[in-house]
């Protein structure tokens, strides 16, 4: 009987060492990258589940939020703590992440302006590092199908004065390879800009510099 009990024990000894070897390895390496950012308040993909937390929140996946602001979130995971922005994605299995770039050449009066895309569809974008946001005409946003109408109302100053606009967020913006996902936008109803300005809403979110007149986009890693 004694050898017997002896054998049960040893062997749920084996069967809780391979437990808890099988939940180590489960547990190492996770993919984590922020989809959205707000104050104390951002949407983390964790292996490729979404997860809206609040400062102090832990995910089900051992994730936490331990703060965020609109330009980057830092989250614990496991010990270690990480800091994560828009452009930047966490392997936590020490996958290098691979930075793109893109170049623009200057025109016609020392513009930078560039094809792009907004929620996947083609556009034509001028550079304005003067503009806070993304902005667009009303024709613009009824082109790319964006019901800007239903944006928070607020005020603008443009050229011709302040005028009334629409504020709202955009799903992705790209140049090139280098994405943005979640860029605030103001949509200005009419006509007017006639050109989509690429603002700081994006370009906060990249890399940016001049090299011979040429301007350099890059994603950050």
């Amino acid at each position: 009987m004694c050898t017997f009990d002896f054998a049960l024990k040893r062997m749920a000894q084996v069967m809780i060492v391979g437990c808890v070897l099988g939940l180590s390895q489960l547990a190492v390496g996770a993919d984590i990258s922020a989809q959205m950012l707000a104050k104390d308040t951002a949407l983390i993909e964790i292996d490729g589940k979404q997860r809206m937390l609040r400062a102090g929140q832990t995910s089900p996946e051992g994730v936490t939020l331990i703060r965020s602001s609109r330009t980057g979130a830092e989250v614990e995971y496991q010990g270690e703590t990480y800091n994560l922005t828009l452009q930047r994605r966490i392997a936590t299995s020490f996958t290098e992440t691979e930075m793109v770039e893109v170049r623009i050449s200057s025109g016609e009066g020392g513009h930078y302006s560039t094809s792009g895309r907004i929620n996947g569809l083609t556009v034509e974008f001028m550079v304005d590092t003067g503009a806070t946001t993304v902005a667009m005409s009303g024709q613009h946003a009824e082109q790319l199908g964006i019901n800007y109408l239903a944006g928070e109302p607020m005020q603008v100053s443009t050229a011709n004065g302040v005028a009334s606009a629409y504020s709202l967020w955009l799903d992705s913006v790209s140049v090139g390879l280098v994405e943005v996902k979640h860029v605030e936008a103001v949509v200005i109803p009419g006509t007017s800009p006639r050109t989509i300005l690429l603002g700081n809403s994006y370009l906060g979110l990249v890399d940016m510099r001049t090299e011979n007149g040429v301007l350099v986009l890059q994603s950050r890693l």
